[in-house]
């Protein structure tokens, strides 16, 4: 049997080995970031839904005492939250023990894309992590810039996703013991 799809690298994205990487929702960026409403649904959305699937969510925060904390309502789902200064969250220590936990599927979201998202995606990308980009809940304060940090992303090696892409991946199936309640999130 010739398959080209290899058990360590599944076509799917898979809840087990996934981790949620929530980049600088914090209270002073978001209200500039454009479409920042939707932006925020979406992340909220996919943070609720790994909860449910108990699948790991950390955050970052860039510079807290000038761009204030991440938002309340994200704060909430987060397990961690590691406080940066460098763009690229793979420069703090930190960040590298909080995503060393076995899972091999790094799922990224948050603002700014061109910045701190794309600093950070590429930082993965090069330490061989399997990145995936999530278009919807990623946001800039101009368009273009999130527009080129989503293709620099993809020509670098992510995989760029939507979030219902990612939760019914994450089920696989309409038979999903969380199903009914993920649904509920989406709807």
């Amino acid at each position: 049997m010739n398959s080209s799809v290899s058990p360590s690298m599944p076509y799917l994205s898979d809840a087990s080995r996934s981790t949620l990487l929530i980049v600088d929702l914090q209270e002073k960026l978001m209200p500039v970031i454009g479409d920042s409403a939707q932006v925020l649904r979406r992340a909220m959305l996919l943070a609720q839904a790994a909860r449910l699937l108990a699948i790991p969510v950390i955050g970052t925060a860039q510079q807290p005492l000038r761009l204030g904390r991440t938002v309340a309502a994200m704060d909430a789902l987060l397990d961690q939250t590691v406080e940066k200064s460098n763009f690229d969250a793979c420069a703090q220590p930190e960040f590298i023990t909080a995503i060393d936990n076995g899972r091999d599927q790094l799922v990224v979201l948050g603002c700014e894309a061109h910045v701190c998202v794309l600093q950070t995606v590429l930082g993965l990308l090069h330490r061989r992590h399997r990145v995936k980009l999530v278009s919807d809940a990623v946001g800039s304060r101009q368009a273009g810039d999130k527009a080129a940090a989503i293709e620099r992303a993809r020509a670098a090696g992510a995989e760029i996703v939507t979030s219902e892409m990612l939760m019914f991946e994450w089920m696989r199936s309409s038979e999903h013991p969380k199903f009914r309640e993920i649904l509920k999130l989406i709807k």
